[in-house]
């Protein structure tokens, strides 16, 4: 697919789910952030991911700190029902909204070379992929590049090279999502925004694999 095009659309997901998915599409059911675990006072996020809003393409493992991408993925219809179910994209929040401080988390990447990690408010879309509206703010890496992203307009970021471990450090009363090299705890990026209200970890994921570590303390070399 040329890259005029794979920029423009999301991405790509399970082929027979996708379809299933895109006929039978759920109604809209409103969403409320009663279901994610509220953050602690000390800026040290702890999460997981949660199943409940993960596509059927994706599966979690590691005690659901980790996921992988399946091509084909599960028959939508073998997949508990809920309302915080991603249905056409294949995105994973984690199951900790954030309201206030500043936190950091890391991620590892294994075999990808498409995902989106960011932050997306807790109450965003189902029916969306983050980074393409004005409810998420994500980096996305693919074709060898990153790029900052939301409401679907894309930012070159001079990061260089395929990923390792990536650093996400969050300040939200700043309203400020920073891309971080963790080895050498330097901001490489960040996105600049008003955070309307709650958000929660966001991912992405197209092929491959990535694991999160959270519950980690801000670096002294970033506060």
């Amino acid at each position: 697919m040329a890259l005029s095009s794979r920029l423009f659309l999301c991405g790509r997901f399970g082929r027979f789910a996708d379809a299933v998915l895109l006929i039978n599409k759920q109604p809209t059911v409103p969403l409320t952030c009663r279901c994610y675990v509220a953050v602690s006072q000390r800026n040290q996020l702890q999460f997981k991911l949660d199943e409940r809003t993960a596509h059927s393409s994706l599966d979690l493992f590691k005690k659901d700190t980790g996921v992988i991408y399946r091509m084909l993925g599960l028959d939508p219809s073998h997949v508990q029902d809920s309302p915080l179910r991603f249905r056409d994209w294949a995105v994973v929040f984690a199951d900790s909204r954030v309201d206030s401080g500043c936190h950091y988390w890391e991620v590892t990447v294994k075999k990808s070379q498409e995902f989106r990690i960011g932050v997306a408010e807790a109450s965003m879309s189902r029916d969306e992929c983050i980074g393409t509206n004005s409810s998420s703010w994500v980096f996305s890496y693919m074709h060898s590049k990153w790029y900052a992203m939301t409401t679907n307009k894309q930012v070159p970021v001079s990061l260089v090279g395929k990923p390792d471990r990536v650093g996400l450090l969050l300040d939200f009363e700043a309203g400020k999502l920073s891309l971080v090299d963790p080895q050498i705890s330097k901001v490489v990026h960040s996105l600049k925004t008003h955070f309307p209200s709650p958000i929660c970890p966001a991912f992405a994921l197209w092929d491959g694999e990535i694991l999160t570590h959270s519950g980690l303390e801000v670096p002294s070399e970033l506060k």
